[in-house]
């Protein structure tokens, strides 16, 4: 997930610039918890930290001050919704390379489903947060099984239970999870398989290099 926000999508692309808004919050928040056991250790690291706008010490900077714009309602549920139909993927596939699959979630109207629509606006996408969640090369969020779907096909099913606002809101949705093999190339770029050809970058990877050449 981290490795392709931040090596893929453009220097300036929101998605890759969140990735390190998480990254440098984790890190401010980790050194500043070990500090009082491991004093030189996190001044050392807070000194070297390349984005710090002053040299004080961490000594000096305040106790751990994160923002409550970091709990957002349903994220946290979301996350835990998309990990769990991930592990029930991979579980699936036997150890085998989850980038050359593609992966259907079928998941039936609910609270559930409109938490899985946070992550993946899309029907299908190859690039959407579900997706990299999910560490296959496509990802397509349904909410009925589609009636291609081959008599042999190996689903997976499983269940849910979403627990908002202290157990106000409960409700325990039931999914499926169906991985094929892809059928596209994989990228020489961001090898993921969602390119036409292997000598080609999949349309993202071509995206992101006309923006390059652009700006220079």
């Amino acid at each position: 997930l981290l490795s392709c926000r931040l090596y893929c999508e453009e220097a300036k692309d929101p998605k890759r610039r969140s990735c390190q808004t998480v990254l440098a919050e984790a890190l401010d928040i980790v050194v500043r918890s070990f500090a009082p056991i491991l004093p030189h250790l996190a001044e050392e690291v807070f000194q070297y930290i390349p984005y710090k706008k002053d040299s004080e010490s961490v000594f000096r900077t305040g106790w751990i001050n994160a923002s409550s714009a970091w709990k957002k309602p349903g994220i946290e549920e979301a996350i835990e919704g998309a990990c769990a139909m991930r592990d029930s993927f991979l579980g699936s596939i036997s150890g085998k390379n989850a980038l050359e699959y593609e992966v259907v979630i079928v998941i039936e109207p609910g609270l559930l489903f409109e938490l899985m629509e946070a992550l993946q606006a899309e029907e299908t996408s190859s690039v959407s947060q579900l997706n990299e969640i999910m560490m296959a090369s496509q990802t397509t969020l349904l909410s009925e099984l589609p009636k291609e779907t081959p008599s042999d096909a190996n689903i997976v099913k499983g269940t849910f239970l979403i627990n908002l606002e202290g157990g106000d809101i409960c409700e325990q949705s039931s999914y499926k999870v169906i991985a094929q093999p892809i059928a596209k190339a994989k990228c020489p770029r961001c090898r993921r398989y969602t390119a036409e050809s292997s000598s080609t970058p999949c349309p993202r990877c071509l995206q992101v290099l006309a923006a390059g050449k652009g700006s220079t």
